[in-house]
């Protein structure tokens, strides 16, 4: 017999975006200038952060560097397609705490409405696989500081930037 589905923790969070510019700038800007957009507030690491990166690759890490020059990894990156597509291992567990046994995904997908705007849409999934606590960790990533709040930084970044 399979186990009820629990909708809280099943549904993977959705968020999508216009971004006012072209989709390899769009692309671009989300992964080699993560650090410019990320938000210093959405740090997991000891000390506070001074810069967030993401390698620019498959197999690449997806981590902070702290003030105090400490690293704390966030995760990595499990398909890396330019200018489409970027599939991250969310490795931090419902605490907020880097967990190489915890493993969520983040896939952001790039598509572009016309040369000079780009969808871009996130699904954070798998997060019943965090276990207990699952369903209050996803009501914070859905939350408006959540997934939304920093897609919105992004965009904005993305926009300015072109």
């Amino acid at each position: 017999m399979t186990p009820p589905m629990d909708t809280a923790t099943d549904t993977p969070v959705r968020k999508s975006i216009v971004v006012r510019a072209g989709l390899q700038h769009t692309f671009d800007v989300f992964t080699e200038d993560f650090d410019s957009w990320w938000p210093r507030s959405h740090h997991i690491g000891a000390a506070p952060m001074k810069d967030a990166f993401l390698e620019l690759r498959a197999g690449g890490r997806w981590y902070e560097r702290g003030e105090d020059g400490s690293e704390c990894e966030w995760g990595k990156v499990l398909v890396w397609d330019p200018p489409t597509r970027v599939l991250l291992a969310w490795q931090i567990n419902v605490q907020f705490k880097y967990d190489p046994t915890a493993l969520s995904e983040v896939d952001i997908r790039f598509s572009a409405e016309s040369p000079t705007v780009t969808i871009v849409e996130l699904e954070h999934r798998n997060i019943e696989k965090l276990g207990a606590g699952a369903a209050e960790f996803r009501s914070k990533v859905d939350a408006p500081q959540g997934w939304g709040g920093i897609l919105d930084l992004y965009a904005a970044c993305a926009a300015a930037e072109k």
